[in-house]
């Protein structure tokens, strides 16, 4: 359903009140960040496929589509989101799964979000519907702004309509088990991901190092045997527990902490559980640690955190240095001079 005239009017008067508006679509990530106090604007209905090309391996569609009808679509041409985005629920819409950012275990080896968004439609913050990018991957000479939108957190514009670039669907996965310590986990990862090895997924919990290959079957026979894997299974669901947060780490984790790091970081101790994703890049700690202590040993590392999911008044986000607070808000500036848009939503200062 084409809703863009009633979007568009209903931001449009917003402006005139300068009255603050909450972006809402499945609303299946409102953990995520801080809530938004303001009137919602509500673009779940704003859905539809719009042009869809599996020879030209790309899709392009509204952005309250749910992600599960695109997953659908793509599906039943053999094709697929590459970066396997989580969904957090049912309703999770297309334009709220760029707004978020998130990638799934693929990340690592097959590239984010933000690298397969060709294009985006939006309505900025003077009423204007503007369009960056396009439908094919170099259609720039200088600066990607349609990828601004990705972590954006619905903070630059109301997102319309989105275009991503999307691929076949592997002709085989297979999913190798290891008994590990952590340490020996993240040894292994960071050695095998610099060998010519299919690599889709590797992460690590209680001990068991679980690692994905994605290929042609006889390339995942060769790599198994390289490898010399201890379990071999064909066909397995942790990956989807994972990316979905069902693992019983995630569900029991009263403040979930997320934490960016160099890959081959070795093992830090927060005083809690914990699960190394992306073969040690992203690892999820279950802990009490006190928010600044948290962040100080992720800053020694080379890295920071996020808390994910929980906790109280606690900083949500890594503090910005200076300089990159002072790029954002130049940016927040440009595409909101009014600061209209998820007031608050991902910083409390604006």
């Amino acid at each position: 359903m084409d809703l863009q005239q009633s979007i568009v009017q209903k931001v449009r008067e917003a402006i005139e009140k300068r009255s603050p508006v909450a972006i809402i679509g499945g609303n299946t990530k409102a953990f995520y960040g801080y809530p938004s106090e303001a009137e919602e604007l509500d673009i779940s209905g704003h859905r539809g496929v719009l042009e869809y090309d599996p020879g030209e391996l790309v899709i392009s569609c509204r952005s309250g589509s749910l992600l599960s009808d695109i997953s659908v679509i793509l599906a039943e041409q053999g094709q697929y989101l590459p970066f396997e985005p989580p969904a957090f629920g049912e309703q999770a819409t297309i334009g709220g799964t760029v707004a978020c950012g998130f990638s799934g275990p693929r990340r690592p080896w097959s590239g984010s979000l933000r690298d397969y968004l060709l294009g985006v439609k939006l309505i900025n913050g003077k009423g204007e519907v503007v369009s960056y990018g396009g439908q094919v991957m170099k259609n720039v000479a200088g600066y990607d702004i349609s990828r601004l939108m990705a972590g954006s957190m619905g903070t630059l514009g109301v997102l319309l309509e989105v275009s991503f670039k999307v691929l076949p669907v592997p002709a085989h996965e297979m999913t190798l088990g290891f008994d590990c310590d952590q340490a020996e986990a993240i040894r292994k990862i960071n050695s095998w991901s610099g060998l010519p090895l299919p690599l889709s997924g590797a992460f690590w919990n209680q001990g068991q190092l679980q690692v994905r290959l994605s290929g042609a079957g006889s390339e995942l026979s060769r790599a198994a045997k390289r490898m010399r894997a201890e379990e071999i299974n064909e066909n397995c669901v942790a990956w989807s527990e994972l990316r979905e947060h069902r693992m019983d780490f995630f569900t029991n984790a009263a403040r979930l902490w997320r934490l960016s790091l160099p890959a081959a970081t070795g093992p830090i101790d927060l005083g809690g559980n914990c699960l190394v994703d992306w073969g040690g890049a992203q690892r999820w700690y279950d802990t009490q640690l006190p928010a600044l202590g948290v962040r100080r040993l992720a800053a020694a590392a080379g890295g920071h955190a996020t808390l994910f999911r929980g906790g109280s008044n606690e900083e949500r986000f890594h503090p910005l240095t200076p300089a990159v607070k002072r790029m954002h808000l130049r940016v927040k500036q440009a595409f909101d001079p009014l600061a209209l848009f998820n007031p608050g939503r991902m910083s409390r200062d604006w």
